[in-house]
């Protein structure tokens, strides 16, 4: 085995580097919510709408990434925040969130599936839908089966093409709003005569928001990544400062520069989706300055950014599932590894799951598919909300304890203002994620039913879990902070 490959015989492999480390953490939330959803954001709430919502969720990100790599950095387990919870929260609380984890990315998966589909069709549209599934989910876990240096090398490539089209995109819509290159005749559209940054007002602002909110879900991903990391200490801190950055250029940037050279009133912003890849703000932005082949471009990063997103979502959930059984929380033959430290059984039941739910939106009109989507559709908020908690208690647990912020190798900034104020950022995109449903007239109550059915079953095998075993909170001098797995 190379160097940082060892392994003793019921433990994952230290596979990752930290270059891939680095782009597992600027790659992760980089797809199609930039590439595709930011146009539909622009004309709902305009630029300027736009902006304040992501920003207000990119800070939120900031804080909530920073609380995981202090953690991650210190005792990096592949349960990241389920075992941190049960640890430093409650038993029932950790067991949940491993649960609700690993349930939303396997339901994820199908969606990448279905999502990669449509994005295929644009080339050959009439091709077999079937063949495409079983080539696109034999890709993912295929790369998964090979060994953890093979995912991380996967994901540091797609997110190397992700990158390069973003910064690509930022330097040529920078050379058009200067009046440099292409047809755009410099300036800003929003300060033109007749154009607002703010059209709808607070509550197309607020549905943004809550909408952006799920564009960043899957930068945990690097908190689970640390558990196969070579030297967490040093590669957890480094990649988490990467996520600022990548927050205010590629988000933030990235909206200004569309705001910048398209009308929020442009009808084509709105009908910006995976069925419609011509219409993504990159997709027009290019094209408005000259690139004839900006939308085969854009449908092949935008079908790597979707494979990239089904393969880190087979490696997070299937990591999820094997730290479930080896913790006496999931069948114990889900923990068996194979010689390369891959947990074979976890993930070869989690591919399935994932093909049968993608079966599923092929019958019956995809009735099945889609209420299990809602069901998993607050899934990561409740994973960001187990962070904040239980960073809050680490903190509280390490001072009872009489232990030395000094024995972190990575610190977060303004404790414990971070994850407080990502608490209730996080409360506040759950409880407002219906708010629609609720404008106009008679109430949407089917509507209401399929945006929060997530909360009831996160609650139910909760209580479920704490009845059965009667856990409690775990008292701060009692927090395990020994970096035993």
């Amino acid at each position: 085995m190379e160097k940082g490959q060892q392994q003793s015989g019921d433990q994952l492999v230290r596979g990752l580097k930290a270059r891939h480390m680095t782009m597992i953490a600027i790659g992760g939330s980089i797809g199609t919510g930039l590439f595709l959803a930011s146009g539909g954001a622009i004309h709902s709430a305009g630029p300027g709408g736009a902006l304040v919502a992501y920003g207000a969720i990119g800070l939120m990100v900031y804080f909530l990434m920073t609380s995981l790599g202090e953690m991650a950095a210190y005792l990096p387990v592949p349960g990241s925040f389920s075992t941190y919870a049960g640890r430093f929260v409650d038993p029932a609380l950790g067991y949940t969130l491993g649960w609700n984890y690993w349930f939303n990315w396997a339901i994820t998966i199908a969606a990448e599936i279905a999502a990669a589909n449509l994005i295929v069709k644009y080339w050959l549209p009439n091709s077999s839908t079937l063949l495409w599934s079983i080539i696109f989910l034999g890709v993912m876990a295929g790369i998964n089966y090979l060994s953890v240096r093979a995912y991380g090398e996967s994901e540091y490539w797609f997110s190397f093409l992700k990158v390069a089209t973003v910064i690509l995109f930022i330097l040529v819509g920078l050379l058009m709003i200067v009046g440099i290159m292409g047809g755009h005749q410099g300036g800003i559209r929003w300060m033109d005569e007749g154009e607002t940054a703010f059209p709808g007002g607070f509550l197309a602002i607020f549905g943004v928001f809550m909408a952006a909110g799920f564009t960043f879900q899957g930068t945990e991903l690097i908190g689970i990544a640390a558990g196969e990391s070579e030297d967490p200490a040093r590669s957890v801190p480094k990649a988490i400062k990467q996520i600022f950055w990548r927050i205010l250029i590629f988000y933030i940037l990235a909206l200004f520069i569309v705001g910048a050279i398209i009308s929020h009133k442009d009808p084509l912003l709105l009908q910006s989706g995976v069925e419609n890849i011509a219409v993504s703000p990159f997709t027009i932005v290019f094209e408005r300055a000259g690139f004839a082949f900006a939308a085969s471009l854009m449908n092949a990063i935008i079908l790597t950014s979707v494979l990239s997103a089904g393969t880190s979502g087979m490696y997070a959930s299937t990591r999820m599932l094997w730290v479930l059984a080896k913790e006496g929380k999931a069948p114990i033959w889900l923990k068996t590894l194979n010689k390369r430290g891959i947990p074979i059984a976890a993930l070869l039941v989690t591919t399935a799951v994932g093909m049968i739910a993608f079966l599923a939106s092929l019958f019956g009109e995809g009735a099945v598919y889609t209420w299990l989507l809602n069901a998993s559709g607050m899934s990561g908020f409740l994973a960001w909300i187990g962070i904040a908690m239980s960073h809050y208690r680490f903190r509280r647990a390490f001072a009872a304890q009489g232990r030395s912020l000094d024995e972190l190798p990575y610190r977060a900034l303004w404790f414990p203002f971070g994850p407080i104020f990502a608490f209730l950022i996080c409360l506040i995109v759950m409880v407002g994620q219906g708010y629609a449903q609720f404008l106009g007239g008679d109430i949407d109550w089917r509507g209401v039913i399929a945006t929060y059915i997530g909360l009831p079953l996160f609650l139910l095998i909760y209580l479920g879990y704490k009845w059965k075993y009667r856990t409690t909170l775990v008292p701060l001098r009692e927090c395990r902070l020994d970096k035993v797995d």
